[in-house]
Order: C-alpha cells, then structure tokens, then sequence
C-alpha cells in the first residue's frame, strides 16, 4: 500500500490503535468520518459556486450514494414541489 507515513510513525499509530478502547476506536472513526463529509462538502461547494443549496444535496447524495438515488431523490423532490408534500 503507497503511504506518506515514515514506517516508524506508522506503527506509533497502529500500537495506540491498539491500545484504544472500543469508544476511543469509535470516537476516532466517527471523527475522521466527519472530517471527510465535512471536506467533500465543502469541495462540492467551491466546484459548483452557482448551485441552489438544494443542488449543493443532490450533489452530495450523488457522490455518496450514487446517480440512481440521487435521480430518485431529485424526482421526489419535483413531484413534492409541484404537488405539495408527499
């Protein structure tokens, strides 16, 4: 696996992992988690500086989940906006 990690720091990180607790393990998860939607979003904001904030979410529903639900999603949304709510 390619790695900008100097080995030795590397297997630092692999022994406190190691050493975590199953709460710290997930705390640190959702964490990076967070870090990497909150960096896509931000991301997709800056490519499609135009974009309604709706299409900002379709955007993201697209890339996190894929083109099909993302049309499902937008196709409820317009049946919602021309008929009222679902």
């Amino acid at each position: 696996m390619l790695s900008d990690t100097p080995p030795e720091v590397e297997k630092l990180q692999i022994e406190l992992l190691r050493k975590a607790t199953p709460s710290e393990r997930l705390a640190k998860a959702l964490s990076l988690t967070a870090t990497v939607v909150g960096l896509s979003q931000q991301t997709i904001a800056r490519l499609n500086p135009e974009a309604t904030p709706q299409e900002l979410d379709l955007k993201r529903i697209e890339l996190y989940y894929g083109k099909p639900i993302a049309e499902k999603v937008k196709a409820y949304l317009k049946k919602e906006e021309e008929h009222g709510p679902v």
